[in-house]
């Protein structure tokens, strides 16, 4: 079985390398795609330039793949990698204690794994998450809030096996003017959604932060799958 993947990016990629890219992407080194055409142009014009969504298929046959938000996994689980691989966090006692928590007993291994699916935490999402780690939201807000302004889900690929199994159908050229509006809309949407919601009141069962912490919850607890 393949699957049509779409990559935005500045330049046209015919063949994606192994090894490379950014350490500190979400789930570290990889070639991150899209099942989403649109969700790639978008991501093309991140600079405010014109770039190209770069068409792949992927044969999916005897790969491993990690989908981080299948039933089994909890958001935390998300978070332990984003955590593991981000650089930037908030400073502060609490926020530093809670990521290394979080990494400690929620970080999956994911190095068996050929292919990783999950949430794209861009600057809107990644500061959703930094509110609580730093114990501003609870759990349940965090899981709502990141299906704010439909981000959808990012494939990336990891192993060398991966590589060898995309391969390069063609691409699309994408107009900053109209993409990068289009992206800035989508962020705008999920921020305006999120300050709404955030103002609720909270409920008296939601899990914060200092709550994991304090009594030592551990992955696969019933109260992390919100």
């Amino acid at each position: 079985m393949s699957v049509r993947l779409y990559h935005g990016s500045e330049n046209i990629i015919e063949k994606p390398e192994y090894g490379k890219g950014a350490r500190h992407n979400d789930y570290g080194k990889g070639f991150y795609c899209t099942e989403d055409i649109e969700l790639a142009k978008e991501w093309a014009c991140a600079k405010q330039k014109n770039g190209y969504a770069n068409i792949y298929d992927l044969d999916m046959t005897g790969l491993k793949v990690l989908h981080l938000n299948a039933p089994e996994y909890n958001i935390l689980n998300w978070l332990a990698i984003l955590a593991d691989n981000r650089t930037y966090w908030q400073n502060g006692s609490i926020a530093e204690q809670a990521k290394n928590y979080i990494k400690e007993n929620f970080l999956p291994d994911i190095s068996e794994y050929d292919v990783i699916v999950g949430y794209r935490a861009d600057d809107s999402y990644f500061s959703f998450a930094q509110d609580f780690v730093a114990g501003v939201i609870s759990l349940q807000k965090l899981s709502e809030a990141m299906r704010f302004g439909k981000l959808g889900e990012q494939i990336v690929l990891k192993s060398q096996n991966a590589f060898e199994q995309i391969t390069f159908v063609g691409y699309e050229d994408v107009d900053a003017v109209k993409y990068y509006v289009k992206k800035r809309a989508r962020e705008q949407e999920a921020r305006k959604e999120y300050r709404a919601r955030k103002q609720d009141q909270a409920n008296v069962n939601d899990l914060y932060i200092l709550d994991i912490m304090r009594e030592e919850i551990k992955d696969g607890d019933a109260r992390l799958f919100v």
